[in-house]
């Protein structure tokens, strides 16, 4: 039964029933249901920006995956381009020099992408700086691996047309070492034995017994030997064409004479203490179109990639030579 009201009417002395029209009915149903709507609004509005839906949580945990991923995706990207550049150092200075390549300019390796932006597509995106950033570096890691591709490609047509080349070029150390322990100084500024200066040693020294078997590292023709007191001491230079000489001081005797053809691996001597010399070792140079270079580039034939960087790591050790 509905409610009934009553008011007491001061005029009639009696109560009166209260009677409410149909419009003050609405208006009250209008009131009632505006200010469940704004509270309603309001209460989804605070939902909807301080509260996620369980879709929502489930979406940024997505997305927080996602982004993990391309920030490891660009960690690995770092590290593939630092062995790319190592690669292709060792491509223009070793294998593109020692078969007479030019080398590759940086210009023509690190060649971007030409034309209108080609990102603008991922621009939208969220973590759109990070999406872009991946996919530029392995943009640039694909164009440089072509062109290291096709320099790789070079270098194996000059392989196959070089064969002499290859037979002559100094590749091998002049010594037995394979455990690495004969490499005393590398090349490189280091402090004179003697002098107590620091002076370029363009080569590498080897300390072995006197005595020791010293090796030619190449084919090719022996153009010196000479033996002396100072300066290199005992000394033999082999000629092995294409502008690549090779040095070997401090020799106590010798085994070849002047003229004399060699082949990689002949045995052309033995290991001193003559010279300029503080002691027992082998003085090794490699020198191309006179002018000396690096020999821990030319150890190819006769180092596996860890002795190889191992040799590295000593050889480039700052300290006093031996000569």
């Amino acid at each position: 039964m509905p409610n009934v009201k009553y008011h007491f009417n001061t005029a009639t002395l009696k109560y009166e029933r209260v009677i409410v029209s149909w419009k003050k009915r609405l208006f009250r149903l209008l009131g009632w249901l505006a200010t469940a709507v704004v509270f309603g609004a309001i209460i989804m509005l605070i939902a909807y920006n301080f509260f996620d839906s369980p879709k929502e949580k489930r979406l940024k945990r997505q997305l927080e995956e996602t982004t993990y991923q391309l920030e490891l995706l660009k960690q690995r990207s770092d590290q593939v381009a630092e062995v790319l550049k190592d690669i292709q150092e060792r491509d223009n200075t070793i294998y593109r020099v020692i078969f007479e390549a030019e080398p590759i300019p940086s210009s023509v390796r690190g060649a971007g992408f030409g034309g209108v932006d080609r990102y603008n597509k991922l621009r939208d995106y969220y973590n759109a700086d990070l999406i872009v950033d991946v996919t530029k570096r392995i943009d640039q890691l694909s164009k440089q691996l072509y062109v290291q591709s096709k320099s790789y490609d070079e270098v194996w047509q000059l392989v196959k047309n070089k064969a002499t080349m290859l037979a002559a070029i100094p590749a091998i150390q002049p010594v037995s070492n394979k455990d690495m322990t004969r490499v005393a100084s590398g090349y490189g500024w280091r402090i004179h034995p003697i002098y107590k200066t620091e002076k370029l040693h363009t080569g590498m020294d080897f300390t072995a017994i006197v005595g020791t078997e010293i090796y030619a590292t190449g084919n090719g023709s022996v153009v010196k030997v000479e033996k002396d007191g100072r300066g290199y001491g005992n000394n033999i230079i082999i000629n092995h064409g294409y502008g690549y000489e090779t040095l070997y001081g401090h020799m106590s005797k010798f085994n070849v004479r002047p003229g004399q053809k060699v082949k990689r691996g002949d045995l052309i001597g033995f290991v001193g203490n003559s010279g300029t010399s503080t002691g027992p070792h082998l003085h090794y140079e490699v020198r191309k179109n006179g002018n000396p270079v690096n020999p821990v580039n030319f150890y190819y034939n006769d180092l596996t990639p860890e002795e190889y960087t191992k040799m590295l790591e000593i050889s480039s050790q700052a300290g006093q030579a031996f000569d």
